[in-house]
């Protein structure tokens, strides 16, 4: 799938609990926790959210550089724009606890309030109605390479016409019981506060910028085709390096995560790390043996590719 007229607009990385210059070189201030999200987006209407929609919010929030604070009214461009999510754990606690409740009280103990909770797309909605958007609205629960699947998903959305901006987020809580089925499933675990980025794609009008080149699906590690020297790469799989163990982490917020540091690291030399130099491109890649893999491509705009 080639995306050569999408463009990335913005991106942000929202992990609450590690240290910031460990992403974003330049980032001073950490970020807020699911129950400090009120300091970024305002009291009102979190209520009964649930922590992995909270975290997403403030990365979209961060992406769309609005001040802190619930919107008063729909956001600038908002007629269209679309919204795709990727999480695997995000309302897994609410559902586990419902089951709970309705075995020991039938589902007159269950709380109304509980109820939007339980539905898989529930970061999505919240997302959209919070700032206004009226474009499609999807959920991707595909495993390790649900944030990459929700790019191409997005991407898809632009070069055909159904959007003219798509808010592509990933979000993994760090809840019990996530933190339960991600020992389970032998996956490593998380941040203490879970992970969220966020990035903005639109078709690419002006010269400049960062581009999608390409998303592909594989069902095995593949050899990517060599890229330039000054290509950027990122991928998990190497527990000794502290970027590519919260890669690993990130499970289907992962893809969205490398996607906005890439994002981040091609525009600007100043949040980039050490062991990072000038770079025109970059190659993703995640996924599992049990889930797949997933690989995308981007490139400034102006640099060979």
């Amino acid at each position: 799938m080639s995306g050569d007229r999408v463009a990335i607009e913005a991106a942000s990385v929202h992990v609450p609990g590690i240290a910031p210059d460990r992403l974003i070189a330049s980032a001073t201030e950490p970020d807020c926790g699911p129950d400090d999200a009120h300091t970024l987006l305002g009291r009102k209407g979190l209520l009964f959210k649930e922590p992995a929609v909270r975290i997403a919010m403030c990365a979209v929030h961060r992406a769309l550089s609005l001040p802190p604070g619930r919107p008063a009214a729909p956001v600038a461009g908002a007629v269209g724009t679309a919204v795709v999510v990727s999480s695997n754990f995000g309302n897994v606690a609410t559902v586990c606890d419902i089951v709970d409740q309705v075995r020991v009280g039938g589902l007159r103990g269950v709380s109304p309030m509980q109820a939007p909770n339980a539905s898989s797309n529930i970061i999505a909605s919240s997302i959209a109605i919070r700032y206004g958007f009226t474009g499609p609205n999807l959920m991707v629960c595909s495993g390790a390479t649900g944030g990459l699947d929700a790019l191409r998903l997005g991407a898809l959305l632009v070069r055909s016409g159904r959007a003219p901006r798509v808010i592509v987020v990933g979000a993994e809580p760090a809840d019990e019981i996530a933190t339960a089925l991600r020992a389970a499933a032998g996956l490593p675990s998380g941040p203490p506060h879970g992970i969220a980025a966020c990035v903005v794609l639109a078709p690419a009008r002006r010269p400049g910028g960062v581009r999608l080149h390409s998303v592909r699906r594989h069902r095995a590690p593949e050899a990517i085709p060599a890229a330039g020297p000054r290509a950027i790469r990122l991928s998990g799989g190497d527990a000794s390096d502290d970027l590519a163990a919260l890669i690993d982490a990130g499970y289907g917020a992962a893809g969205v995560l490398q996607t906005a540091l890439a994002a981040r690291w091609l525009t600007d030399p100043a949040t980039r790390p050490d062991g990072v130099d000038d770079a025109g491109e970059a190659v993703l890649t995640c996924g599992s043996a049990g889930d797949g893999f997933a690989t995308a491509r981007l490139y400034r705009d102006g640099d060979p590719t």
